[in-house]
């Protein structure tokens, strides 16, 4: 589950850089004190490292942690700035599953990372 959630995010990755980036631009030209591009921006970066380490943690539970961290600073940043570019808060919250859904599968799987059954 961790691969796909992955590989998930890191097409997602494309997509709301893409989005931010116009919100941006958006942003600038109407010259609103607007920063969801920006937060946007950061959200897609947090959904990139997060979705490469997760795919890379095959045993480690430190790199999956560190993962849902980075999930979770991406929505907290998503979710405190949307402003103008609506979409934000619909990937934010999407960051927030994929989040729980890392944490689920490290409670499901727990005699994969501690070693014992």
């Amino acid at each position: 589950m961790k691969k796909v959630i992955g590989i998930i995010s890191i097409v997602l990755f494309v997509l709301i850089s893409f989005q931010s980036c116009a919100a941006g631009v958006s942003n600038a030209l109407e010259k609103s004190k607007s920063s969801s591009g920006s937060a946007g921006f950061i959200l897609a970066v947090c959904m990139l490292i997060a979705g490469i380490i997760a795919i890379v943690s095959k045993y480690s539970k430190g790199m999956t942690i560190t993962s849902i961290v980075f999930y979770a600073i991406g929505g907290i940043i998503g979710i405190a700035n949307v402003g103008t570019y609506k979409d934000l808060q619909i990937w934010s919250i999407l960051s927030f599953i994929f989040a729980a859904l890392i944490i689920f599968h490290i409670v499901k799987n727990k005699e994969l990372y501690t070693g014992t059954k």
